[in-house]
């Protein structure tokens, strides 16, 4: 019991940290790019309605699906959906420290902090790098099973690569990053898109910043607080 609390406590502090911290971070980098590319979505849409007919089943789709106004509403969805997130992830890192059974510093945490930015954004983003609203995309299914396959492949790698010290089991590693990128990501359809390439350029820049800065403070903050919370509840 004393290692489930320092298990949710840790994590769920470290989420609210986290998550907050990140949100400020993407209202300054990754949400005006968002903003921007969908004017171009919008107005790309306003055009092919001139061109179908404002009363299409295309059109009626369109004007109906539920979108959060700007504002307020938009950007505490954004928050609470990045300290979800922090917390599902901080879950998996405290989980990972108490299995280990050893105390835990900052430094380890930045080093699992690290790993979990290799697995869930470098990796999957050199098949599947970000997208702006408004670019043509690959199937949504194919995609995300292609995300899971590269997540999982990279962090068998990392594990074989980093905790054992076999021969086989670095070539095994090897072969195991490679493997999603071999097999190739979901390609997206042909099709024309009015979002300039830089700010597509820049969107995948700033993704990438973001997700190293998320993976580090969650692996810092979630390794001391552990050490921490674990150290008084014994």
């Amino acid at each position: 019991m004393q290692v489930f609390r320092s298990i949710v406590f840790s994590a769920v502090l470290a989420g609210l940290m986290v998550g907050a911290v990140v949100s400020a971070c993407q209202f300054f980098t990754t949400v005006p790019l968002i903003q921007k590319s969908e004017v171009y979505e919008k107005a790309a849409a306003h055009v092919q309605h001139q061109h179908t007919g404002a009363g299409s089943d295309a059109a009626h789709h369109h004007e109906a699906e539920w979108e959060p106004e700007e504002g307020f509403q938009r950007n505490a969805l954004t928050v609470g959906a990045n300290i979800l997130t922090a917390i599902g992830f901080a879950l998996i890192l405290a989980g990972i420290y108490a299995i280990r059974q050893r105390p835990v510093s900052w430094r380890e945490g930045l080093f699992w902090g690290l790993g979990g930015f290799v697995v869930f954004v470098a990796a999957p983003g050199l098949g599947l790098p970000p997208e702006l609203p408004g670019l043509p995309v690959a199937d949504l299914t194919a995609r995300q099973l292609w995300w899971i396959f590269a997540a999982g492949s990279t962090a068998a790698a990392l594990y074989l690569l980093a905790f054992r010290r076999e021969a086989w089991a670095a070539v095994l590693g090897l072969a195991l990053f490679a493997l999603p990128h071999l097999v190739g990501a979901p390609v997206a359809p042909e099709g024309h898109s009015e979002v300039p390439a830089s700010l597509s350029h820049q969107f995948v820049v700033a993704v990438a910043l973001t997700g190293l800065l998320f993976w580090s403070l969650l692996g810092v903050t979630t390794g001391w607080l552990y050490g921490k919370i674990s150290e008084r509840e014994r």
